[in-house]
């Protein structure tokens, strides 16, 4: 079997790395599946839909081939792969830190997304590592943000999963964050910061609130140049966005932070300008072998040289 094409879920193949994507058929009158995509996914065309059943890139979850006029009948699942026109690469590279037959730890750099989603496909880290280790089950156990550089965890085995991701629901892992943000000597460190942290508007972007907090985050400075610092971020939880949320509320929003506080216009990703966010290490005692992990990115932020 090609690299290409390997089978996944109820038979269905990858391609280039990349998983089917998966739609719930609800109980219906559609005349037709197509029907029914056409008004589930209004911003794709019909005729883009009739191209890939042509091509033999929608399936239903018995791995049949669904075709143009393919009667709808409910409570069924739908496999189809998405696909980009263009897709731009993101040039800078993962590394590989760790892998056995159980794990695999990558470091991620800034700008590249762990999943695919949105206008990225092969330009995620998941589907890059699929392709250049050719492990097609490969799953994240965690994710950070596409802004943020540094370590996400991948089980190898898509059943042992669950037991890594105990560990993070359980608060068994010990993450440390670097970052580079203003400094500020009328606030004492150590600290920690509880905040109640629920979406905002746009939908991206998340908020405090008065409440009982879900989030938080333990805040110490590692080195002081001029009017920066580099500080270690240690979260507990593990809320969207989180760690810059906290550091905005203090008054120390991310150097290259575009979200919080929101500029005025959010351009296209400069390159030259990453978030200094990165992270950095983490620890745990793992689930399958009993054995005690730590791991170290490599990355470095860019804190100002000594004035």
């Amino acid at each position: 079997m090609s690299k290409t094409h390997k089978l996944g879920l109820h038979g269905l193949p990858s391609r280039d790395g990349v998983s089917p994507s998966c739609v719930g058929l609800p109980a219906g009158h559609w005349p037709t599946i197509t029907d029914f995509l056409v008004e589930r996914f209004p911003a794709i065309a019909r005729e883009v839909w009739l191209q890939r059943m042509q091509d033999g890139l929608v399936a239903d979850e018995f791995g049949e081939k669904v075709s143009a006029k393919h009667t709808y009948r409910g409570h069924m699942r739908v496999y189809y792969y998405r696909a980009l026109d263009e897709e731009v690469r993101i040039p800078f590279e993962e590394a590989v830190l760790y892998q056995d037959e159980h794990l695999v730890v990558a470091d991620k750099p800034h700008f590249l997304p762990v999943t695919p989603s949105g206008h990225y496909l092969q330009e995620t880290l998941l589907v890059r590592l699929k392709n250049r280790l050719g492990i097609d089950g490969l799953i994240p156990i965690h994710r950070i943000d596409r802004e943020t550089a540094g370590l996400v965890l991948f089980s190898v085995q898509p059943a042992e999963r669950d037991a890594y991701q105990a560990l993070f629901r359980q608060h068994e892992v010990t993450k440390r964050y670097q970052a580079v943000a203003p400094w500020r000597g009328d606030i004492g460190f150590p600290l920690t910061r509880k905040s109640r942290i629920v979406p905002d508007q746009p939908f991206f972007r998340q908020r405090e609130v008065p409440g009982e907090p879900n989030s938080q985050t333990r805040v110490d400075v590692i080195e002081v140049r001029g009017e920066t610092a580099l500080y270690a971020l240690s979260p507990v939880t593990g809320k969207k966005h989180q760690l810059r949320v906290h550091m905005n509320a203090l008054g120390l929003p991310l150097v290259n932070d575009r979200m919080y506080p929101p500029v005025p216009h959010t351009p296209d990703d400069d390159y030259r300008y990453p978030l200094q966010l990165l992270a950095q290490a983490i620890a745990f005692v793992d689930p399958i072998t009993g054995k005690s992990r730590h791991f170290e990115s490599s990355r470095r932020l860019n804190l100002p040289p000594t004035p």
